[in-house]
C-alpha cells in the first residue's frame, strides 16, 4: 500500500520575499499540493517577481488562502506539522527528524488534513507557534551555516514526504484519531483561565508552564477521546467555581 497525500496544505508564515513565494508555488505545482496557505505576508505576493518565479505554479498564487494568524490557518487540519531550522535542541524538546516524522505520518490509515508550516524567513517560527502543531521537525544541516533558504526547505522537505508516500507498508495501518490541533489549542486556552483564576499559575509564569504541559500532551499523541475528557473535567472545573461564587 502507498499513500496519498494530495490533501497538503503548505502554509507560509508571514514571507517576505516575494522570489520565495512564486518559488514555493511553482514546488506545490510540482509536488501536487492541494493549497498553499499564507499568514500576514510582508511582501506583494502577487507581484511580478513571484508570478515569475512561479511559472505552472500560478494557479498556487492566484487561489491562496491569506489569514490573518496561523491559528485561522490550520483550523480544518486534523494533522499539523512544523519546520524548524533549530539545532540547539534540549532533552525538553520536541523536534524530530524530518524521517521519523514521516514514517509516522504514513502509519495512519487515512488523514483527512495535512498541513505542514514553515515559518518566516530571518527567524522562523516561534516556541508559541510551533506549540500549535501535532510534530516538530527539523532538517539536518551543518551547525557552522544551518539555516536554510524558504523555498530550499520547502523543496526538501515535500521531496521527502513524496518519497515516504512511495514506501510500501506491511503492517495494519492505525485508524487516525489524534485530538486536532486546534482542539488541544482551545483546551489549553481554558486550562490556564482556569489554574490562573484558583492561583495555581501566576500571570507571569503561566505561558511557560502551559508550554511544558502542552509538549508533554503533543508527545502523547493524544487522542481526540482523551482530549474530550480533559475538557469535560475542566468544564466540570468551570461550572463549580463559578455556582461556588454565587453561594
Amino acid at each position: 500500500m502507498k499513500k496519498n497525500f494530495s490533501n497538503l496544505k503548505v502554509i507560509l508564515v508571514e514571507p517576505n520575499g516575494p522570489l520565495n513565494v512564486g518559488s514555493v508555488a511553482r514546488l506545490c505545482s510540482n509536488f501536487e499540493v492541494e493549497e498553499l496557505r499564507i499568514v500576514s505576508p510582508k511582501c506583494d505576493i502577487f507581484s511580478l517577481e513571484a508570478k515569475k518565479m512561479a511559472l505552472k505554479g500560478q494557479k498556487y498564487l492566484d487561489h491562496c488562502k491569506i489569514f490573518d494568524n496561523l491559528e485561522k490557518a490550520i483550523f480544518d487540519c486534523d494533522l499539523v506539522l512544523a519546520t524548524s531550522g533549530r539545532i540547539d535542541v534540549t532533552n525538553n524538546s520536541s523536534f524530530e527528524s524530518f524521517e521519523d516524522v514521516f514514517n509516522w505520518t504514513i502509519s495512519f490509515k487515512k488523514i483527512k488534513n495535512l498541513a505542514i508550516i514553515f515559518g518566516r524567513e530571518d527567524r522562523g517560527l516561534t516556541n508559541r507557534e510551533l506549540l500549535l502543531a501535532n510534530k516538530t521537525f527539523n532538517i539536518p544541516t551543518s551547525q557552522n551555516n544551518p539555516s536554510l533558504n524558504l523555498s530550499h526547505a520547502v523543496s526538501i522537505v515535500l521531496y521527502e514526504l513524496n518519497q515516504s508516500s512511495k514506501k510500501n507498508i506491511n503492517e495494519k495501518l492505525e485508524v487516525f484519531n489524534l485530538a486536532s490541533t486546534k482542539q488541544i489549542h482551545d483546551s489549553f486556552v481554558e486550562i490556564e483561565e482556569i489554574l490562573l483564576e484558583v492561583g495555581y499559575l501566576l500571570k507571569h509564569t503561566s505561558s511557560a508552564k502551559i508550554s511544558k504541559f502542552k509538549k508533554f500532551i503533543l508527545r502523547a499523541n493524544t487522542s481526540m477521546h482523551e482530549i474530550n475528557v480533559l475538557r469535560g473535567i475542566v468544564h466540570q472545573i468551570k461550572w463549580f467555581l463559578n455556582n461556588s461564587k454565587k453561594n
